[in-house]
């Protein structure tokens, strides 16, 4: 009671964020807000201009990370935050067996508060996952990255055309405090729902998973390419993610027991650029949950709960939900845990794959579009140790390098056509192998648990 913040030395702290660090309300907030800014200012991957899509999920973390960009938007004009954001809400109520009328109530306490944003907003529902083109399988063009060059002639370009165009002052919603921002709805947000076919298909499909970790991955891969399909069609070229300090040390652990450890530097890194022409963000990345919750609680930063596939759900019924209470366990006992393990992330490299793995033609995962784990025969990798046992199986007259067919032609019609069968390793006598020489271990690991199997089954390609 006795102690003073440790920043300003002055005022009453109201938060202990770690042992001996006690900030006051006015430190706690800079410093909260001065990590967000610090993550995005160091990776320079966001141009003035452009824009940016906000992944809400009502959760403490990514309500947290949209009450950031509402705050830099409305500072003065040389710390604004010049970027074009957008927030998008993804309806999952489907997946989980929820009513109609139980998800309508969740929409109605998501909607005002995507309205209070002031932002372009759409809620769009799992179920629109069936209606996605087959280009969301394929790898778009990879853009190059900008040089800190380039972004800094795009800064100086940008500040010409807000002092020629008169700008300078805030606007919409970031002029002031006082005054409520307008809601701007986009036609999008007012879509009709989704139709009960595919509500049901969808409530199916997850009914078929039998187990709880592939039904999370399942879950995770259908919103990825839902947001970026999105992302697409409204001209968005990045992604923002609410992914926090402990749940990316979470999740490095959890891929790591689901043999993810080759793709670990996309999965938990600031930038993923697997998806060529979307890139996904993760400025939160610094910021503990500890962190999100009391800066969530002091400055009433307003959220929805909504129940999730593990909710409730014991610890031990996924790998998930193992390691998550593994990794909060041990950091209650030692506290730099959590910080330990994003460190180490920090170091992962995204270096390029040598040989035929590399370039424009590698073969990516048609779920998760990373790029194949393919090696040599006496590969050490089990990945590869599979790929090589499996094809040495398989009667194969031709060569792997000749059996290449055109784009369009496919080894069965109901199977491979959505994915454009043919661009790697096609083999019309075995379509099983040509979806499964198609997917990554993981990937493949997960659609095994699924009730459809893999083989033979022309739901498969939906």
């Amino acid at each position: 009671r006795e102690q003073k913040c440790v920043k300003c030395k002055e005022a009453q702290p109201v938060v202990v964020i770690r042992a001996g660090d006690a900030f006051c309300r006015d430190c706690f907030k800079a410093f909260y807000v001065h990590k967000f800014r610090a993550m995005l200012g160091k990776n320079r991957l966001i141009f003035p201009g452009e824009k940016v899509l906000l992944a809400w999920s009502g959760g403490p973390s990514s309500s947290s990370m949209v009450w950031q960009v509402l705050e830099g938007l409305s500072q003065d004009s040389a710390k604004r935050l010049r970027f074009v954001p957008g927030v998008i809400f993804v309806d999952e109520g489907a997946a989980f067996g929820k009513s109609l009328e139980e998800r309508s109530k969740t929409l109605a306490e998501v909607k005002p508060i995507l309205q209070a944003t002031g932002l372009p907003w759409h809620v769009v529902a799992l179920e629109e996952v069936f209606s996605l083109p087959p280009s969301v399988l394929r790898c778009s063009a990879q853009e190059p990255a900008g040089s800190e060059g380039a972004y800094k002639a795009a800064v100086d370009s940008f500040l010409q055309q807000q002092h020629v165009l008169g700008a300078g002052g805030g606007r919409g919603p970031t002029q002031g405090k006082e005054q409520p921002p307008q809601p701007r709805l986009d036609p999008q947000s007012l879509a009709s729902p989704p139709a009960a076919a595919q509500t049901e298909a969808l409530s199916q499909l997850f009914c078929s998973v039998r187990t709880l970790t592939a039904k999370e991955e399942l879950l995770q891969t259908l919103r990825t390419h839902l947001i970026l399909h999105m992302a697409r069609a409204h001209g968005y070229s990045k992604v923002m993610t609410g992914d926090s300090c402990t749940r990316l040390a979470i999740k490095l652990m959890t891929n790591l027991a689901l043999g993810r450890g080759a793709f670990l530097a996309w999965d938990t890194g600031f930038s993923d650029e697997r998806h060529g022409d979307v890139v996904v963000v993760r400025p939160m990345r610094d910021h503990t949950l500890k962190e999100v919750a009391f800066y969530n609680r002091l400055f009433s930063v307003p959220s929805v709960f909504t129940p999730a596939v593990d909710t409730k759900a014991p610890e031990k019924a996924s790998i998930h939900r193992l390691m998550e209470a593994f990794i909060l366990r041990l950091q209650t006992q030692f506290p730099s845990t959590v910080s330990t393990v994003y460190r180490t992330s920090e170091k992962l490299v995204k270096a390029p794959r040598d040989g035929p793995a590399a370039g424009d033609s590698s073969p990516c995962c048609l779920l998760c579009m990373c790029a194949l784990d393919v090696d040599a025969a006496d590969s050490a990798t089990a990945f590869g140790a599979q790929t090589s046992s499996h094809l040495s199986q398989m009667q194969s007259p031709t060569p792997l390098t000749e059996t290449r067919t055109p784009p369009g032609s496919c080894c069965s019609p109901g199977v491979g056509r959505v994915q454009g069968c043919g661009q790697w390793a096609c083999r019309r006598e075995d379509p099983q192998a040509c979806i499964e020489e198609q997917l990554c271990y993981s990937c493949r690991v997960n659609m095994k648990d699924l009730g459809l199997g893999l083989a033979g089954d022309p739901g498969l390609s939906d």
